[in-house]
């Protein structure tokens, strides 16, 4: 692709929109795994006998159920990231990449 195809696409309006929509997302995703994962750290530094408290009477603790709630929070987050950019974010592209082939 020769250079000034790199500039077309780079000054279209779409691929600008593009690229801002799907960085804010995943700023936004960045930024909610972050506040879940370094909640967590905290909570183990500063709330040990929370997360040392057992849940239902049995051997499972607050901290290991909250452990796995991270855990489960990143596959949650991947999904929706993944759903967004197979929905969304490839509409945008197929659009961009139509008008642009024209």
């Amino acid at each position: 692709m020769p250079t000034n195809d790199y500039r077309r696409v780079l000054d279209d309006p779409a691929f600008q929109n593009l690229v801002r929509e799907r960085s804010g997302f995943a700023w936004s995703l960045l930024a909610a795994m972050l506040i879940i994962y370094y909640g967590f750290i905290m909570l183990v530094a500063f709330a040990k006998p929370l997360l040392a408290a057992k849940v239902g009477g049995g051997v499972t603790s607050v901290g290991i159920v909250l452990g796995l709630a991270v855990i489960v929070s990143a596959c949650v987050l991947t999904g929706l990231y993944v759903q967004r950019a197979n929905s969304r974010f490839d509409e945008l592209t197929r659009t961009l990449i139509r008008d642009l082939t024209r």
